[in-house]
């Protein structure tokens, strides 16, 4: 259950949505067959280490739901209210997200990140005000709205979700709390444009930290996330905090400190704007390299190869944080390697 009401979801918003918060895909056992507990705990722990404020437990892989109300009650379990997990409302149906969101409510989900099925064809504004209406009208956590290129929303409106709509949604869904701004990525006007709009009602967020870095010294940004920032290990959670406390110069200098990184992770996921899908397996990747579980994923998933990842390894080193020295293929291990019977018998 959440620690406030439907219609308090923005106040609460405004008042402890801060910091920075990345991701947690699920980790496997090793036959594929079940989750991996110890990875999943090991990975909330590193979250909490480097200094995370939060976390989206990714639900945009191959796992059933029952599956997924496991993942939930571990991360719980393991965080105790020391990071504010994030609902993932990524799955097939309106349906199944429905019975996601109710395993999200049950097990310490304190925020929805509303994504859209790959099926769902948007015509006109009214298409994605319906699903999303009905969406936060059945559920009481609060939700982040997401305009982002992988919806094909653009069909609609070049931003991906238009400003007017999101008035619409603000008036008529309570608990709509906040704004993950990336419409028209890789422009940053969708997000100034509902910062200026609506940022005294709702927690704007910009996770693209290579954005959110130089705009945190212009505009007000209390909270930035998700995103794939385990990859830089903890040092967005310390950007973020000097951010906060006014310390711009420093914060400038562990920008430039760590291009070469953020290059490297620019060119790894060039695909995105083509195939409107995120490469999860080199997200946990990415995550390996700073110490948490990786392990193998399920198929359907996007592949690894070798110079991808010696480019990630790369992009650390030159940017002076030092990655595992475990050999590439550990990764497909993982660093908590559990079989599915142990899981089972638990």
């Amino acid at each position: 259950m959440a620690s406030y009401r439907k219609n308090e979801a923005r106040e609460w918003a405004r008042e402890h949505l801060k910091g920075v918060a990345n991701v947690v895909i699920p980790s496997y056992t090793g036959d594929l067959k079940g989750l991996n507990e110890n990875g999943i705990r090991h990975d909330i722990r590193q979250e909490i280490d480097y200094g995370f404020a939060g976390t989206l437990l990714v639900s945009e892989v191959a796992i059933t739901l029952n599956e997924y109300r496991q993942f939930f009650e571990w991360a719980n379990d393991e965080s105790r209210g020391r990071l504010k997990l994030i609902h993932h409302a990524s799955f097939n149906t309106f349906e199944e997200n429905i019975e996601a969101v109710r395993i999200a409510e049950a097990n310490g989900a304190e925020l929805v990140l509303l994504s859209y099925p790959a099926n769902f064809y948007a015509e006109t504004p009214q298409d994605i005000y319906d699903y999303t209406k009905a969406y936060c009208d059945a559920t009481n956590l609060a939700v982040m709205l997401f305009p982002v290129p992988l919806w094909g929303f653009d069909r609609v409106h070049a931003s991906d979700i238009e400003t007017s709509l999101i008035r619409r949604l603000l008036d008529d869904c309570p608990n709509v709390a906040a704004i993950k701004a990336e419409g028209a990525m890789p422009s940053i006007m969708h997000f100034v444009e509902c910062h200026r709009l609506f940022g005294k009602e709702v927690v704007v967020t910009m996770p693209l930290e290579g954005e959110m870095i130089p705009l945190a010294q212009l505009v007000p940004i209390q909270f930035s996330g998700t995103s794939n920032t385990e990859y830089f290990g903890p040092m967005i959670p310390r950007i973020h905090k000097l951010l906060q406390e006014g310390k711009y110069d420093e914060a400038t200098k562990l920008f430039w400190q760590i291009h070469p990184a953020r290059k490297a992770n620019g060119v790894a996921n060039a695909h995105v704007p083509q195939t409107l899908f995120l490469h999860r397996m080199l997200w946990k990747f990415q995550g390996w390299l700073n110490g948490f579980n990786g392990g193998p994923m399920r198929q359907p998933t996007m592949r690894l190869n070798e110079g991808q990842m010696n480019l990630l390894r790369k992009g650390l080193t030159d940017s002076g944080i030092k990655p595992t020295e475990s050999h590439n293929r550990e990764f497909f291990v993982g660093r908590n390697l559990e079989n599915a019977a142990k899981v089972k018998a638990a």
